[in-house]
């Protein structure tokens, strides 16, 4: 999987903006302004940091070596997945749309509401 693609599939959720986070030279995808997804280079390789529940990031670290505790963010919920690693493209697909329901829930609900279908 490349940036490109996994970059639209983030922008394919309803309420999904983009922006350029020039220090980090990475793209970030948000939901009225709740982070969700962050599309990036590491080490050279195609990456995105997604958010996840303290036991699922454990989880993924500690079955997976192309995962790993995001740089930048808050090590605890935000891992870091290669997208050409062994992770296959399903899961992650699923760990976005896990990010992206984290980044809905935080959201009040008259938000949540007028976000487009």
């Amino acid at each position: 999987m490349t940036n490109s693609e996994l970059l639209q599939y983030c922008m394919s959720k309803p309420g999904a903006q983009q922006s350029v986070h020039s220090d980090w030279k990475a793209t970030q995808i948000k939901v009225a302004d709740v982070l969700y997804a962050m599309v990036h280079d590491v080490e050279n390789r195609p990456a995105v940091s997604l958010k996840a529940s303290p036991e699922l990031a454990d989880l993924l670290r500690e079955s997976h070596k192309d995962v790993f505790p995001s740089a930048h963010l808050n090590k605890a919920h935000w891992s870091t997945v290669y997208l050409d690693g062994t992770l296959p493209d399903s899961q992650i697909y699923y760990l976005v749309d896990a990010s992206y329901q984290q980044a809905l829930s935080l959201l009040p609900e008259q938000t949540r509401q007028q976000l487009p279908d």
